[in-house]
């Protein structure tokens, strides 16, 4: 595929609400959501909620019914030359002018490209508060796998390899958010947000929800909440070690999980 080339897709979805009138009284909290529908990428939406008042006033409730259609076109802009490029000069060595101390790990990259994509790293290697000795930089407090997967974003906007389409595990995705969060890599955090909301499990959402309330990911946070509102759900959840954790160290948490489950009801 050329550079620059693009693509989309186009996909319609029908919501149908039937018997509408007996909704009315359902309750605070509570809402009506169509089923889940794609368009060419395996990213999630955000919840988008329209009132009953507003909806009553566009028109006339003949047959206590509505059917909303919904028409998502997704454009997608392909930059494969210019990724492979980039990987073949990380991987080379070619160019490279910085080089990364983790953990004992030596890791090269280029200190302008990683300027481009991190303020932090901007600020650390060219900035006025930069160490004196910036060939050789000594990073604390991430393991070599995530810097090296955190250099992998920079480098090719993606978090799995293409080659293997490698899937993470939920430990690794949760320490590459965070440090997506300590960089400043935004579009890293959110998806690794998005992956971490579609495999959140019984044994990984308690601490998965004191990330995303340290890290303010509201849509994780509001994912591991519902994943955990069923009595039945959260109670296998209080036995677990990452609940004993959320309760030490997020108590505030409690409040929130007491509410969604009263809401649940």
């Amino acid at each position: 595929m050329c550079l620059g080339e693009t693509e989309s897709f186009t996909a319609t979805h029908n919501f149908q609400l039937t018997s509408y009138r007996l909704l009315d009284g359902m309750g605070v909290g509570k809402y009506v959501s169509s089923g889940t529908f794609t368009a060419g990428t395996l990213s999630w939406g955000y919840p988008k909620f329209v009132e009953k008042s507003k909806m009553e006033d566009t028109a006339v409730l003949n047959s206590d019914s509505w059917i909303i259609r919904c028409v998502l076109t997704v454009i997608i802009k392909h930059r494969t030359e210019v990724k492979r490029n980039l990987v073949v000069m990380w991987k080379d060595e070619q160019g490279a002018d910085v080089t990364f101390n983790v953990g004992g790990q030596l890791f090269t990259a280029h200190r302008c490209l990683l300027a481009a994509r991190s303020p932090v790293f901007k600020a650390e290697l060219f900035g006025p508060m930069k160490d004196k000795s910036t060939q050789l930089v000594k990073i604390d407090g991430i393991e070599p796998p995530i810097f090296e997967a955190l250099l992998h974003f920079v480098y090719t906007d993606s978090i799995h390899d293409d080659e293997h389409n490698k899937e993470g595990s939920t430990a690794e995705l949760q320490h590459l958010l965070v440090a997506a969060d300590r960089y400043g890599l935004d579009r890293l955090r959110m998806l690794c947000e998005s992956e971490l909301c579609e495999s959140i499990e019984v044994e990984t959402v308690a601490t998965t929800l004191v990330l995303a309330a340290q890290h303010h990911c509201k849509d994780l946070q509001e994912a591991c909440l519902e994943f955990m509102a069923p009595r039945n759900v959260l109670g296998a959840v209080m036995a677990t070690d990452g609940f004993k954790h959320l309760v030490e160290t997020c108590p505030l948490l409690m409040k929130e999980i007491l509410e969604k489950v009263s809401r649940n009801e």
